[in-house]
């Protein structure tokens, strides 16, 4: 089987879906918005979204979920959806499981946490504590603080903490996944400097490479971070000599298409990115390269939407058309796909040509295996 790569209409909110060569199953977050008592609401109901691709698989487990930070966008129906080890209350039949849990370091050492966000950090750090099904990125000093509090030998859980710069254990393009992840962020020195954890800029980066028929495809997913945190990491892949950890044929856009991840001014028509972004951006994005906005509709110029604070902005996005223009490929939005009235889960495979769009079903919440490959 193909690889494919699954997005969902949830607002200003991110959820991914990977499904691996060799059926594995990965989680990029959860974040399950939709107002089930609001009948004007149309977006998806993430959890039976989820639940159906399962029955199907014939499974009730992902092989890992990734939390790339902890806020109610990337988080949301966390303790609802999930079976915990760490507490019975949440341990019924009906709720999906988790083999491998990825979180940043962040979400270890936060304080002051309520909701979904308070029940990552306590089956993070239950199953950190046991030493079996987690995996940590990055290693700020806090962390090495953390283990000395709770009495456990840090060398003993070495293991378990991915570092910037290195890849996710357990996955390679040339074995039966034909993926691996390559983390950029958080990064481990920036870390040991603050005092202060920021979400966003402590959260999880990775590129995700597919292999299909002896090519490579790129997948960025960005996250939640701004401009100078991504110019941190194309400075430091730079100056290692991993260019290629930067390449992408798809890029899930940090921040749900806020000017903010491209550069300090939002403008009047484009937001203008800065050096390292556009280097990212238009030198690094391949042929035929699709950029996904896990987000609402784009606002129409001179609309009342058009001067929220909050993203998406039409600035940020007519940065992002022009970009995809000149590569011959596609910026989309999750909720005007395949229209902004009924916004629908859509998704991508790999193929050995590149990526495809997996073509949706008339009438129907899932969408059908045929596809259209590019010229990759």
């Amino acid at each position: 089987m193909v690889a494919k790569v699954h997005f969902f209409p949830l607002g200003n909110a991110d959820t991914i879906r990977l499904d691996l060569a060799d059926g594995r199953k990965v989680l990029v977050d959860y974040a399950d918005m939709r107002c089930p008592d609001d009948d004007e609401d149309v977006r998806c109901d993430l959890a039976a979204e989820l639940r159906r691709d399962l029955a199907k698989a014939r499974r009730n487990y992902y092989d890992a979920v990734c939390i790339t930070h902890l806020d109610d966008d990337h988080c949301c129906g966390f303790g609802d959806f999930f079976w915990l080890e760490h507490a019975k209350a949440y341990q019924d039949e009906e709720r999906t499981r988790i083999t491998e849990l990825w979180v940043p370091a962040a979400a270890i050492c936060e304080d002051g946490l309520n909701g979904d966000a308070r029940l990552v950090r306590a089956e993070a750090r239950h199953r950190l504590k046991q030493g079996k099904g987690i995996r940590v990125f990055s290693r700020p000093a806090q962390l090495k603080g953390w283990f000395d509090k709770n009495g456990i030998d840090f060398e003993s859980r070495k293991h378990l903490i991915v570092d910037a710069g290195k890849l996710v254990p357990g996955y390679t393009k040339e074995g039966p996944a034909q993926a691996e992840f390559f983390v950029h962020s958080p990064f481990g020195w920036r870390q040991d400097e603050r005092t202060v954890i920021d979400r966003n800029q402590d959260s999880i980066v990775m590129q995700v490479t597919f292999r299909e028929g002896g090519n490579d495809t790129y997948a960025l997913l960005g996250s939640d971070v701004d401009y100078e945190s991504i110019s941190a990491i194309v400075q430091v892949t730079r100056k290692k000599g991993n260019q290629d950890r930067l390449l992408w044929d798809l890029m899930k856009l940090p921040h749900h298409c806020s000017y903010l991840s491209l550069g300090p001014d939002r403008g009047t028509d484009e937001t203008k990115a800065v050096p390292d972004v556009k280097w990212l951006f238009e030198t690094q994005g391949r042929s035929g390269a699709i950029i996904v906005s896990p987000s609402w509709p784009i606002p129409v110029k001179g609309s009342e939407e058009d001067d929220d604070v909050q993203p998406p902005h039409r600035q940020a996005a007519n940065h992002h058309r022009r970009v995809t223009r000149n590569l011959g490929g596609q910026f989309t939005v999750t909720m005007e796909q395949p229209s902004k009235t009924r916004p629908a889960p859509f998704g991508y495979e790999i193929t050995a040509f590149g990526i495809a769009a997996i073509i949706a079903a008339p009438m129907v919440s899932t969408y059908a295996a045929a596809s259209t490959p590019r010229a990759g």
